[in-house]
């Protein structure tokens, strides 16, 4: 065996790379991110990541086509008359009241191919789902997934299709397979700069004494009037009669960097440990990296704390097995640096990041740099050492509440 995969602890299955070219052409159509799809798979092809290898080397990845989804498997979770318009309306129709009851207006505007879109992004996340259930691979990936705002009869924040929710609800069924047969707990961990709203809303239970299947847990931005705006993003408080312990959220404030990242892992680890999920979907947004239009974190690509770094423990440190997914990210070509990077990253063949982008026809897109690195900018950190004790204390009484419902589980 090759000893930095053994090293890394990375599992002998290749990692599943979803990928298909209708797949590509249709998530560029996204009115909110046109064209990143097509660039970043056109630089995960340039640094060959993806091609067959000969001889006695390992193979990384395993490219899995698609399928698109029916209606049926939408209704897992949306409602009818949701899928019913967005599904059946044309580009031209998004004045009318009801575009704007279904949220298909401002941000989420009608577009040409909505129907394959949604088609073909939540069977995109379903088929990685169904690949690492299926026991094809245990860790798969799939960057046009991760639509985190999207609910059950609304489109919201870019997000036309609630694919992680729906990737939840699949993974949290009892393995027919499995002896003795046991129901799997999944958990949700959302990078992104925005609150994962709809995931977290869909499966919190307000004052629930029991054992949930599903933990969500949210590491974004909040403040006043931040998007998206829920009481849900909040530190979570242990005396609020709607707390939770399966629905938990680490707000961080701006200027967020990898000092934040370090210092707030401990409590990842911990809630992962104590709640011991056997399938980890992890959403990977980007709009906290330095040079987002966002501009409200200071994250970075690579070093400890990097979001590198954090993919890379979730994915060879961690038991269980793992989904990757994309979300927000509105510098297309760093989002194309990014996911490439952590592509190489889940399969145990880290790329150098001072590494030259290939010259290829996307080429011109990564200048002035050139190459694969997202470095840090000059923004303050505001997360303060005081903060960061409310934090701790707070997630002390959080992790004792937890702790105690799994050790008396009651399903």
């Amino acid at each position: 065996m090759d000893s930095r995969v053994e090293s890394t602890g990375l599992h002998a299955k290749p990692v599943a790379y979803i990928f298909s070219e209708d797949l590509v052409k249709i998530s560029s159509r996204l009115p909110s991110n046109r064209n990143r799809s097509l660039l970043v798979y056109s630089l995960v092809h340039a640094y060959g990541l993806l091609t067959t290898r000969t001889g006695q080397a390992p193979q990384r990845f395993l490219v899995v086509r698609p399928r698109p989804v029916g209606e049926k498997e939408l209704l897992a979770y949306h409602t009818h008359d949701y899928l019913e318009y967005a599904m059946n309306q044309s580009s031209d129709t998004q004045n009318l009241p009801e575009a704007s009851e279904f949220g298909l207006e401002d941000d989420c505007p009608m577009f040409h191919g909505i129907k394959d879109y949604i088609t073909q992004v939540a069977g995109a996340t379903l088929t990685g789902a169904a690949v690492i259930r299926n026991d094809v691979s245990d860790v798969a990936i799939c960057w046009d997934g991760g639509r985190h705002h999207a609910k059950k009869a609304r489109a919201s924040g870019f997000c036309y299709v609630a694919d992680c929710v729906l990737a939840i609800l699949f993974l949290k069924r009892t393995v027919p397979s499995a002896r003795p047969l046991k129901k799997p707990r999944v958990m949700y961990l959302d990078l992104d700069l925005h609150f994962s709203d709809a995931v977290s809303q869909a499966f919190h239970k307000p004052g629930s004494t029991t054992t949930a299947q599903v933990l969500t847990l949210s590491v974004h931005h909040a403040a006043p009037g931040f998007f998206p705006v829920s009481p849900l993003a909040s530190l979570p408080d242990v005396d609020d009669p709607a707390f939770d312990p399966f629905t938990l959220s680490v707000p961080l404030k701006a200027g967020a960097s990898t000092k934040t990242f370090i210092r707030i892992w401990p409590i990842i680890e911990r809630i992962k440990d104590i709640f011991q999920p056997d399938f980890i979907l992890v959403q990977c947004g980007l709009d906290g990296l330095a040079g987002d239009p966002m501009a409200t974190f200071n994250w970075s690509l690579g070093g400890e704390g990097s979001l590198g770094w954090c993919i890379h423990r979730i994915v060879h440190e961690w038991q269980g097995k793992k989904l990757l997914l994309g979300g927000g990210g509105y510098n297309t070509p760093n989002a194309a640096r990014a996911w490439t990077y952590l592509t190489s990253v889940a399969g145990g063949i880290p790329l150098s990041l001072d590494a030259d982008i290939p010259e290829y026809s996307g080429y011109l897109h990564f200048k002035p740099t050139f190459t694969l690195d997202v470095p840090a900018g000059n923004m303050q950190d505001q997360n303060t050492e005081g903060y960061f004790q409310t934090m701790e204390a707070t997630y002390e009484r959080i992790l004792s509440v937890l702790h105690s419902r799994m050790v008396s589980p009651t399903l």
